[in-house]
C-alpha cells in the first residue's frame, strides 16, 4: 500500500531502498521557505542500521504489512533464543540482539508476539508490563522521603530501575519493559 512521505507515523514498517525499515521517530517540518516535509528517523529490521530520510509530501513509498503469529518463549542457549509457535509447535531460533533490551525480561513460557515478513522473523514484542522481583535496593537516606527522589534496584533479571523510596528488597513491582521503567507495586 502507497503512502505519501508526510503521513508515515512512528510504528510504521515501509519499504525504502530495496530494504524493511521500522519509522522509529517522525517529525514534521514546515520551514518557511520552501515545501514541507517529514524527517523520519528508520531502523533496518533486517540488519539493525540506521538512518534518517526527509521525505516530502510528493515523495510516496510502501507500507509493508507483517503478519503476526503467537508464540511462547522457551529458553535461551548462548546468544540464540528459542521459541515455538503456539498453533504449528514449530521452533525457531533468534538471536538475543533482535531483541535488544527487552530479553532481559523473557522468562520461560512467556507468550510474545513475532513479526513475520514473507515467512522470516523481524521483530518479537513482548508484553509491555512484567511483574519482577527487587532483589537489592539500596538503603533509604534519612530526610529524603519527602521528596519524589528515586532509589536504584536491581531486579531478578540484573536490570537496575529506579524505584520509589518505600519498595525495598524482596518486593515485586510492575516494570515497563521496553523503558525499563518503575511503574506500580505488584497486587
Amino acid at each position: 500500500m502507497k503512502i505519501s512521505g508526510v503521513d508515515i507515523r512512528p510504528g510504521n514498517i515501509i519499504e525504502y531502498e530495496g530494504g524493511i525499515w521500522r519509522a522509529v521517530k517522525t517529525q514534521h517540518t514546515q520551514p518557511g521557505k520552501g515545501g514541507a516535509y517529514m524527517q523520519v528517523e528508520m531502523k533496518n529490521l533486517i540488519d539493525g542500521r540506521k538512518n534518517n530520510v526527509r521525505f516530502r509530501s510528493a515523495e510516496t513509498v510502501e507500507r509493508v504489512r507483517l503478519d503476526t503469529k503467537d508464540f511462547q518463549y522457551l529458553y535461551a542457549e548462548d546468544d540464540q533464543l528459542t521459541f515455538m509457535d503456539k498453533v504449528t509447535y514449530e521452533q525457531v531460533q533468534l538471536p538475543r540482539d533482535l531483541l535488544g533490551d527487552a530479553a532481559a525480561f523473557l522468562t520461560d513460557g512467556m507468550d510474545v508476539s513475532m513479526e513475520l515478513y514473507e515467512e522470516r522473523p523481524i521483530s518479537v514484542q513482548l508484553p509491555d508490563q512484567v511483574e519482577c522481583l527487587i532483589v537489592d535496593a539500596d538503603a533509604v537516606v534519612k530526610g529524603q522521603t519527602a521528596s519524589s527522589s528515586y532509589k536504584p534496584a536491581v531486579l531478578d533479571n540484573g536490570v537496575r530501575v529506579m524505584v520509589p523510596p518505600h519498595i525495598g528488597s524482596g518486593v515485586r513491582i510492575v516494570v515497563d519493559v521496553y523503558e525499563q521503567t518503575y511503574v506500580r507495586r505488584a497486587d
